[in-house]
């Protein structure tokens, strides 16, 4: 820590596990997970640090289109992913694809960075929404969402993730008060990365913190260090029992797989509602920061000092969990291998598997609507008619 001047989170009133070296802070619980469930978490911030490393190197060679780096950024999602049952919803904006290794969707998911919707379609048969590009246009869907589960007294919450610029949106305040109003279980995931794009948190909101906004709706904020995989877990496991519509009441069940369990959401069977409590909203504020470029078109160096980098990557989220679970004895030098390892091959698959989809350019005019309009149909046929003249070859960038 001290080779970059120092812990940037020590003054913040922000919920932590661990401290900047990766060692329980006195006045904190660690959660109660498996030995096994921890080292999942490790490796799964492994695994998303390793694809975040390719993807940006793929972009570079003309591979995939314009990827949003989240180095950085992966204890809030994958530690937060991991507090959820599978049957929870996961609508994300662009930046957590931690969320997508811990529900095992990488290899589905990547398509969509290299043109193919494909991608985002199997990720919503793994209850994750597919990403959205417009800035906060995706928060009243997932409260619409979390509203027809309560309606349907269904066990299950929405966690909706987003950047603190979306809070600027009007998008997201219209959702904020439907969901206080109505009571929906909707876990709201603002990433306060210190930026909105090249904007600075203090360009775009006079609020002191996200999280206070939801004093103006009615329900709970929370701030958390978003560095910290433990307490990301922690703070969503205990939003998501708070808003669970109830159901079956139990708010979790041992065969839901990575995200929940023994360890997972409302495991203990205390998740649920007791059928007069109606759910509760909440909006986590994940206190992080982004090492990269908001995206791989984007130039941080012309807005950023370095030296604020380098001081958040005291904090780096991949280093802090191995620390814990070196000095609590979960893993040792030949585990920690075996995961980098295990990471190098997930990744290299996905890659593989993604580069062999084979592109229908019928495929682009398709789903946009019902019936497709004139104008477009002629484009289509136009388009199709010049690859039956000329070859799929011809149209290929290869």
């Amino acid at each position: 820590m001290d080779e970059y001047g120092g812990d940037p989170l020590a003054d913040e009133d922000v919920v932590r596990v661990l401290d900047a070296n990766g060692r329980p802070l006195s006045d904190a619980t660690v959660p109660d997970l498996s030995d096994d469930r921890f080292r999942a978490i490790y490796r799964d911030l492994v695994v998303t640090r390793r694809f975040d490393e390719r993807a940006v190197s793929l972009q570079r060679q003309g591979r995939i289109g314009t990827y949003a780096p989240c180095a950085g950024q992966e204890a809030s999602a994958v530690g937060s992913t991991h507090a959820l049952a599978d049957r929870d919803l996961i609508s994300y904006q662009y930046r957590e694809h931690g969320a997508i290794v811990v529900r095992d969707l990488l290899t589905e998911y990547l398509p969509y960075w290299m043109g193919h919707e494909v991608g985002t379609e199997a990720i919503a048969a793994g209850n994750v929404f597919p990403l959205n590009i417009g800035i906060g246009a995706h928060i009243p869907h997932a409260v619409g969402a979390a509203w027809a589960f309560d309606y349907r007294d269904e066990d299950r919450v929405a966690a909706c993730h987003f950047g603190g610029g979306a809070t600027s949106e009007g998008d997201f305040h219209e959702a904020m008060n439907f969901a206080g109003v109505f009571d929906t279980p909707t876990l709201f995931c603002c990433h306060a990365n210190g930026w909105a794009i090249s904007i600075p948190e203090s360009g775009q909101t006079a609020s002191e913190t996200f999280a206070q906004k939801a004093d103006a709706y009615g329900f709970d904020g929370i701030r958390v260090d978003g560095m910290d995989p433990l307490a990301s877990y922690a703070v969503t496991r205990e939003a998501a029992k708070r808003a669970r519509s109830g159901g079956d009441g139990s708010g979790g069940d041992e065969s839901d797989g990575s995200g929940s369990g023994e360890d997972g959401a409302g495991g203990d069977g205390s998740g649920g509602s007791d059928g007069d409590t109606p759910p509760r909203p909440a909006l986590i504020e994940f206190v992080e920061y982004r090492f990269g470029a908001h995206t791989t078109a984007d130039d941080p160096t012309v807005y950023r000092d370095p030296d604020e980098v380098d001081r958040w990557r005291a904090l780096d989220p991949l280093d802090r969990m191995e620390t814990f679970l070196r000095e609590t004895g979960r893993i040792d030098d030949e585990g920690v291998a075996a995961i980098r390892e295990e990471a190098d091959e997930v990744v290299a698959d996905a890659i593989d598997a993604a580069e062999s989809v084979e592109a229908d350019p019928a495929d682009m005019f398709d789903n946009a609507y019902d019936e497709l309009p004139p104008e477009l149909r002629r484009q289509r046929d136009e388009l199709l008619d010049a690859v039956d003249e000329h070859g799929a070859d011809a149209f290929s960038r290869e």
